[in-house]
């Protein structure tokens, strides 16, 4: 027997599960060396996403020994390094979702960690405002939010001290080093298991929604949009709060609005994707609606589209919702007197700190992912570009869609109220802050190594103009104290141009923020931008 078949055999072993057992078993019988070897060339890392990859056996995939391993590796570093031994799990529609959360809550409630596992499914928010509201030293959600259907994850938050936020480093570290401690020690098989957990009263999920409703503060108005899940588990609780917040239903996409992990009517259950919201876009059409409100499957962002002035249907960036849900807040802090920062990522736009200057609000700028926002002291108001928003920071620490669905219901009828339409709201912005646009390249790849030989080209060539623009600034983030893989060009008139790898998905991502004396002119250096950066980038092998 060769070392990659014992290694393997060890492996299925341990599996408890039927499906993946098969799996491996015919890899090993027919002795696929090719295969074998992706699944055990190494492992799936936990990094500060926590896990993510597909459901697949073998320590490079998504399964019942790795979620095991993980959840005794996590039960592991609090016991060790936390004083919380409280944890509270939940799980999205994904295959899989409910068995990996129900196997944490058996592994840690007999390790000595209190588990508590959500009812039912319930958006990844929900979960993270559990945390905070149970008093519990961590929490775990199993979602691979806007993957593709054949993914699962695994993602971790902290209490106490970390309010509710997910992890950083150098906690991801640590966390990693115990699982692979397990991996390497304790066979799964004789991980012990209880099953006297505790499943998590519904009173914390109407606790969720009442909190949101209150968002909710303009005359009220027989709004008539469409909203789709997307085939995730935003639906009950949306419809919940707007109910509680005395707000009429939504047009539903019914085809999207049930929890489904095959998401069939979606070749990427993002609302970012081309494609995503046709469906909804047709109901909007046909049911003469005003706007579309999406989730993605796990309901913690938000994605918003609406009819321009040529009656022509299109996705507004989220850049867009998070600077007019930005001004929306400020102008509302003023009124009632209140002090706090707008934050967003550095790949977000730089328009929010014109925001937070106008009225007099502190700015910060952190590194991608909201495990950073969320932790900028005294936050008002926090976005990322990728459809996050934290529009309630008391009640969760981290991005939030049910939440921003009901802000953003509020801006528009607190528009109806003074007369006013979006597309006014819109002149308004850019008559105070400027007309800008934001756009995105992504470089999907099969092999990671294509990423590292494009960025290694411009370490090597800096551009020194991009499609005629000069560049007035480069920063490399691997040499600043971010000390992180993003490379950023400044250009004239304050437009941008941001190169990084994605953390959970195998893409290279170019953030673009441009400017112009119009809307249409600050769109047209985009465009040239996107055409400039793309003939680059396909002539380096």
């Amino acid at each position: 027997m060769n070392n990659l078949i014992k290694i393997a055999t060890h492996w299925l072993s341990q599996d408890p599960d039927q499906e993946t057992r098969q799996e491996l078993q015919s890899l090993i019988d027919t002795d696929n060396t090719e295969e074998l070897n992706k699944r055990f060339s190494g492992r799936l890392q936990f990094g500060t996403a926590g896990l993510r990859g597909p459901l697949q056996s073998g320590p490079m995939g998504m399964n019942r020994v790795l979620v095991a391993q993980t959840a005794l590796g996590l039960a592991k570093y609090l016991l060790e390094n936390r004083t919380n031994h409280k944890i509270v799990i939940g799980y999205d529609g994904r295959k899989n979702s409910y068995i990996f959360a129900k196997d944490t809550a058996e592994i840690m409630q007999a390790a000595g960690i209190e588990a508590l596992i959500m009812p039912d499914l319930r958006p990844t928010p929900v979960l993270a405002f559990a945390l905070r509201q149970l008093n519990a030293g961590a929490g775990v959600m199993v979602t691979a939010s806007h993957n593709p259907p054949q993914d699962n994850g695994y993602k971790v938050y902290l209490g106490d001290e970390d309010n509710g936020s997910q992890i950083v480093p150098p906690i991801d570290k640590k966390i990693a080093d115990n699982i692979a401690w397990v991996a390497q020690n304790i066979k799964v098989n004789d991980i012990p298991r209880e099953e006297n957990y505790t499943q998590i009263d519904e009173s914390i999920i109407d606790d969720f929604i009442k909190k949101t409703a209150h968002l909710y503060t303009a005359p009220k108005y027989n709004t008539k949009f469409v909203y789709t899940a997307m085939h995730g588990i935003g639906k009950e609780t949306l419809l919940s709060t707007l109910k509680q917040a005395g707000l009429n239903a939504p047009i539903l996409v019914e085809e999207q609005c049930e929890p489904d992990g095959s998401f069939p009517t979606v070749a990427f259950p993002n609302p970012e994707e081309p494609g995503a919201l046709d469906l909804a876009i047709a109901k909007a059409k046909k049911s003469q609606a005003e706007f579309i409100l999406a989730n993605d499957p796990d309901a913690d962002r938000l994605a918003v589209a609406l009819p321009d002035e040529k009656g022509i249907w299109s996705s507004l960036h989220g850049n867009t919702v998070g600077l007019y849900l930005a001004w929306h807040i400020a102008q509302q802090a003023q009124k009632k007197g209140q002090t706090g920062t707008l934050a967003c990522s550095l790949v977000s736009s730089p328009l929010l700190q014109d925001i937070a200057h106008k009225y007099n609000l502190d700015y910060q700028e952190t590194l991608t992912g909201f495990k950073w926002i969320s932790r900028v002291p005294h936050l008002l108001f926090g976005y990322e570009e990728a459809l996050g928003y934290l529009v309630d920071p008391e009640k969760v620490r981290d991005k939030d869609g049910i939440s921003a669905a009901l802000c953003f219901l509020d801006l528009i009828n607190q528009l109806k109220s003074t007369g006013k339409t979006f597309t006014q709201y819109r002149q308004e912005f850019m008559q105070n802050f400027g007309a800008f646009a934001s756009d995105q390249l992504s470089l999907r790849v099969q092999d990671l190594k294509r990423i590292e030989r494009v960025l290694t080209c411009i370490r090597q060539n800096p551009f020194t103009n991009i499609a005629g623009i000069a560049v007035t600034k480069y920063i490399d983030h691997l040499h600043t104290d971010k000390q992180e893989n993003i490379l950023v060009f400044h250009l004239q008139e304050g437009q941008r141009v941001i190169f990084r790898p994605s953390g959970t998905e195998p893409k290279l991502k170019i953030y673009i923020d441009t400017k112009g004396t119009s809307l249409d002119m600050a769109k047209l250096n985009a465009e040239k931008i996107k055409t400039a950066l793309s003939t680059h980038i396909a002539n380096i092998k």
